[in-house]
């Protein structure tokens, strides 16, 4: 039996200890070798400035933040990027979704994904883009998902260990 999953919006002003524990999310991927923009070394600190950086947009109403708890405490989260130019106002952009490697295998992230597309409809968002390593979890969770692959950069990005990776870009159509 799988535990519940709570999947919350976070908004303004985000409370320090959920910035804590996204920031250990976060951490907790890069240590993993995820390429999500950081190199190793990546401290707490690191990932706390990062993460006080999106409580401010949010707070600018530029980006949606979810957090995925078990038990209480946040093991995920993504972004929704509302910060579009003027020709693009039905589009957004998925961001960093992250889920713990000590929570992964419970259908958290199809959960956070799930729940981004409904807030991106409550946004009026219905096309939405991201970007992912080809071959890791994201990609294969995105694939299971109906996201449209429609192309790969070679040598797009650094994992944190500095060798290089591809990135494979997706879009996905929501029904309006």
């Amino acid at each position: 039996m799988r535990e519940h999953v709570d999947i919350d919006v976070l908004v303004a002003p985000i409370p320090d200890a959920a910035l804590d524990q996204l920031a250990a999310v976060l951490v907790d991927c890069v240590e993993g070798g995820a390429s999500v923009s950081f190199m190793s070394p990546f401290s707490q600190a690191d990932a706390l400035a990062f993460f006080r950086k999106i409580a401010s947009s949010v707070a600018a109403g530029d980006t949606v933040l979810l957090a995925a708890k078990l038990g209480g405490r946040i093991v995920g989260t993504v972004q929704l990027g509302l910060d579009t130019p003027p020709n693009q106002p039905h589009r957004a952009d998925i961001k960093k979704m992250l889920v713990h490697r000590a929570a992964r295998g419970r259908g958290i992230g199809a959960a956070l994904m799930a729940r981004i597309e409904d807030e991106a409809k409550r946004h009026g968002r219905w096309l939405l883009v991201l970007d992912t390593v080809p071959g890791e979890n994201g990609y294969r969770l995105y694939k299971r998902a109906g996201w449209t692959e429609c192309g790969l950069i070679p040598n797009y990005a650094l994992f944190p260990d500095g060798r290089l990776c591809d990135t494979a870009l997706f879009w996905k159509r929501l029904d309006q």
